[in-house]
């Protein structure tokens, strides 16, 4: 565990908050003090982070591999970032990103010809974690000339029966 100074900071108001509920049972402070200072790490790791982990969309970043997209495709939303901001992909081929991504999961909607399009490229990169996520992420991948020209990223609502 990596002592930073934000879990000090909750640490410190999770222990405040313990004792002045245990100072509501006893009014002794030495055995208020000793009783939360026992208290307050129990409390912290198996009340206070669950549910900070539940309402917030914090989730893990890594680096793009390509080996790691095609084993893990419930994590490839780890990889989203990296791809999206230092613009990976853009100015590949089509053959590159086969060979990449594999073959897309499904072809985008096309307004203009009123079909699937074979330039817009859609990959879903999975659910990131949260307790009340809907949203599946997805990637769609605009070619130009058998070129990426931009990555679009977007959610689906997933509706679960």
């Amino acid at each position: 565990m990596i002592v930073t100074p934000l879990f000090v900071i909750f640490m410190v108001l999770v222990f405040i908050a313990v004792w002045l509920f245990v100072n509501t049972i006893d009014k002794r402070k030495w055995l208020t003090f000793i009783v939360s200072l026992v208290l307050a790490p129990v409390v912290y790791f198996y009340l206070f982070y669950p549910m900070l982990n539940i309402f917030s969309s914090y989730h893990h970043e890594k680096h793009f591999n390509a080996e790691a997209w095609e084993d893990q495709p419930e994590l490839r939303y780890e990889m989203a970032t990296q791809i999206i901001n230092d613009s990976l992909l853009i100015g590949k081929q089509k053959s590159e990103i086969t060979a990449l991504l594999g073959k897309p999961e499904w072809l985008g909607w096309d307004t203009t010809l009123k079909a699937n399009s074979e330039n817009k490229w859609n990959y879903n990169l999975g659910f990131k974690p949260g307790a009340f996520n809907n949203q599946q992420e997805c990637l769609e991948l605009n070619f130009v000339n058998n070129i990426v020209e931009s990555i679009r990223p977007y959610q689906l609502e997933k509706k679960f029966e």
